[in-house]
């Protein structure tokens, strides 16, 4: 099963050349979820040829303009492409009134149904194979990160075993892997466990950005494949970072070890860095945390699915 995210957008406060406001994408099998939505995220989405129309979910971290100025401009393109799914918007109570005021005062065309939800900590979106789950961050406004959990897979369905049980091949091997108990040929019961190895565990994605550091965001973010997290300035201005409500690469390194993520991919960089600069980013970070990586523009990563214990 497909899990791929994507990198719209990784500046902070400004767009830059070749480097757009904060915004991410998560697409899993066929189904796409924005998380924040920059100035320029249009833009990345047609250079990765990302359909937005398979946009159903975009989740909002805060009323802060570098995170949700590309909005308006989505949500009209999405009705010049005969959009008619409808739209979920997540975010903070404000949200509403923004949207709102931007298709008065712009006169939006819109011609599929929106829906735009508040968000309060806690799972917020649930489906037979996933949730989101929302944490609050501490920013100089009301801001959430986000995560993106799998639930348990069900384990490798075992050939062998179901034939030795005299399950024959069709739908009764579907309803196995279903989790259901089936009769076989012989009048008996097999049950799902006679057939299935080990659950698998599912994949998980982990958005924080604005936010100043404190040591809970690890039990929000805990056991991330990916995690994206903002990493705005270099160690020495952590008193800046702190009066701002930003982190730093290094906090934000320190937040993927304790919370023992695979993978941690910086984002959201102050502009006083220049694109040779950001190495400096990097390179504080992997003092604490290896498997760091600079995220750039664009940048795609893709995780696999986890295999049985």
């Amino acid at each position: 099963m497909s899990f791929e995210v994507f990198s719209l957008g990784t500046s902070g406060m400004m767009p830059l050349p070749g480097r757009f406001l904060t915004s991410a994408l998560l697409r899993r099998e066929g189904k796409c979820f924005l998380f924040d939505c920059g100035e320029g995220t249009q833009v990345s989405l047609k250079l990765l040829n990302l359909r937005w129309k398979q946009i159903n979910s975009i989740f909002i971290s805060h009323m802060h303009a570098d995170h949700v100025t590309g909005l308006p401009g989505l949500l009209m393109l999405s009705s010049q492409v005969d959009r008619v799914e409808p739209l979920y918007i997540y975010g903070p109570a404000k949200l509403a009134d923004y949207i709102e005021a931007n298709r008065k005062i712009l006169d939006m065309y819109i011609n599929y149904p929106i829906y735009v939800i508040p968000v309060q900590p806690g799972v917020i979106l649930e489906e037979e194979e996933y949730y989101v789950n929302c944490f609050p961050l501490k920013h100089t406004k009301q801001c959430f990160g986000y995560s993106l959990v799998e639930k348990e897979r069900p384990g490798e369905f075992s050939v062998e075993n179901a034939l030795s049980h005299k399950v024959p091949r069709g739908p009764l091997w579907g309803k196995l892997q279903k989790g259901e108990d089936v009769i076989n040929l012989d009048g008996e019961v097999v049950h799902p466990s006679d057939v299935l190895g080990e659950k698998r565990k599912g994949r998980k994605f982990s958005y924080v950005t604005d936010t100043m550091y404190f040591p809970e965001i690890s039990d929000y973010v805990r056991a991330s494949d990916i995690l994206l997290c903002e990493a705005m300035f270099t160690e020495d201005l952590k008193e800046d970072a702190l009066n701002k409500k930003h982190m730093t690469a290094m906090q934000a390194a320190t937040i993927a070890k304790d919370g023992e993520v695979d993978m941690l991919c910086l984002q959201h960089y102050s502009p006083r860095y220049s694109d040779k600069d950001l190495k400096l980013l990097l390179e504080e970070a992997k003092t604490i945390f290896e498997n760091t990586i600079l995220t750039r523009d664009r940048m795609t990563f893709e995780v696999a699915n986890h295999e049985s214990p």
